[in-house]
């Protein structure tokens, strides 16, 4: 009888740790494949599965999950710029997916999904947030476009909406529990004025999965992060390849103000405050100052395009290893967008400015110059 209880536990507990995605595509590619890939603690996705559409557009992906929990993505046919769903798994869902399969002119396709799991619940929420921010930015844009004396008013409605997002975000967080949808949420966390909820995830989640490895990766960089390249140190030596090849070193810049940026193609919030430091380093540049950016992208091409796409036309960086990159792991960089503004001799002398705090410090600086 011991025998034969062992073997039905072990079976349930097997029986957990498995999962089903059922997937339909409204369009899809002739003679490609529907992808499964998993994410790795690098941030690397890497293909584990895949299956051919049936004559209905539909594919399904069955398996146990790694790590006791883990982030997947399904890519739908694999083009050069795929229409690819986050699904975050911790074994027992079976979730329904119904994805366009293609983007549209903007890069993006639409999905719904559907599944009563914490994971799926808070992370469609997270990316419902994120969409409404990213309606009002493109709206804002533009207006200042059409009337530039709207600037000042639209970045005071930027900012109170920012602040709003982020508390909605702060108030889902203790709901997540120990679920791995709470280690993805810190992605929409500003590390520079989150650091004590930060922590406290971090806390939540290392008792909870020690082994985990993204969990591992995660209080790891917290706890470099909060070690911090405090303001009058001497910043860190950056030197990566530029989008024309050769490398770049942040100290060749030495005897200007330089802003470094960590940012990436994929990061939305990035991109959505790209138009506001595209403004700053215009009204700057002759002055004597100039922005380093820092790319965590993993995909040169999305990287190059997104320069040209937003007009970004100072100094980038990148060596293409996204959260692992040189630069974000001397800057214990674990959340982006994020900046350090340096003096002309190198040292930090602030972090964290976006926006119209950017804006006044360096009228501030630039004051008698």
């Amino acid at each position: 009888m011991k025998i034969v209880g062992f073997i039905l536990l072990l079976a349930t507990v097997v029986q957990a740790q498995n999962f089903e995605l059922r997937i339909q595509a409204k369009t899809v590619v002739p003679g490609k494949k529907i992808y499964l890939e998993y994410i790795n603690e690098l941030g690397k996705s890497v293909k584990i599965d895949s299956a051919a559409p049936s004559a209905q557009n539909k594919v399904s992906f069955k398996g146990q999950v790694k790590d006791q929990g883990a982030f997947y993505l399904v890519n739908f046919f694999d083009t050069p710029k795929p229409q690819k769903v986050l699904v975050i798994l911790e074994g027992g869902e079976t979730i329904d997916i119904v994805a366009d399969g293609v983007n549209d002119e903007e890069g993006k396709g639409n999905f719904t999904m559907k599944g009563d799991y914490p994971n799926v619940k808070y992370m469609l929420e997270l990316m419902a947030i994120s969409k409404e921010m990213e309606v009002k930015v493109r709206k804002w844009n533009q207006e200042i476009q059409v009337d530039q004396k709207q600037e000042k008013r639209i970045q005071a409605a930027f900012t109170q909406a920012q602040a709003a997002s982020t508390a909605k975000i702060k108030q889902m967080i203790p709901l997540m529990g120990s679920n791995l949808v709470a280690l993805w949420a810190t992605n929409f966390l500003p590390a520079e004025k989150e650091m004590a909820l930060l922590t406290e995830i971090a806390d939540r989640l290392g008792k909870a999965r020690p082994a985990h490895p993204q969990v591992q990766q995660f209080v790891n960089n917290l706890q470099r992060l909060q070690q911090g390249v405090f303001e009058g140190a001497l910043a860190p030596e950056i030197n990566l390849a530029t989008p024309e090849g050769p490398n770049l070193a942040l100290s060749s810049l030495r005897g200007k103000y330089v802003l470094i940026d960590f940012w990436a193609s994929w990061c939305g919030p990035c991109r959505r405050e790209n138009p506001n430091v595209v403004k700053t380093y215009a009204a700057y540049k002759d002055k004597g100052f100039e922005i380093f950016g820092v790319s965590l992208d993993q995909d040169r091409a999305a990287w190059l395009k997104a320069i040209e796409t937003d007009k970004l036309v100072w100094k980038h960086v990148s060596d293409l290893k996204y959260w692992s990159s040189a630069g974000a792991q001397a800057y214990q960089v674990n959340s982006i967008p994020q900046t350090f503004l340096l003096d002309r001799e190198g040292r930090v002398i602030a972090k964290g400015l976006r926006g119209a705090a950017l804006d006044q410090y360096l009228a501030q600086l630039f004051k008698d110059k």
